[in-house]
């Protein structure tokens, strides 16, 4: 499971990186989701980031796999890879 701590400081890698970059203040925040996955709460983004062996895989590619899966069917364990 990850922290509280570690899910404050933990941003959507897509949403915060160069050409890619939300504006405001702080883009990017993510919502633990099923204990499980992280999702990017940017209205336009759809990015999902799993959590394996309580580690955040946090690769935009990986967040790239799952945007068209809508939150209620990502599937707990995610699979591992």
């Amino acid at each position: 499971m990850v922290s509280d701590d570690l899910l404050e400081i933990l941003r959507c890698p897509y949403c915060v990186s160069g050409d890619t970059r939300k504006p405001g203040p702080d883009p990017g925040r993510l919502e633990l989701i099923k204990d499980t996955w992280l999702v990017c709460l940017e209205s336009d983004c759809g990015r999902k980031y799993p959590i394996r062996d309580d580690i955040p895989v946090m690769l935009i590619e990986e967040g790239d796999k799952w945007i068209a899966v809508a939150v209620d069917d990502l599937p707990v364990p995610p699979p591992s890879e």
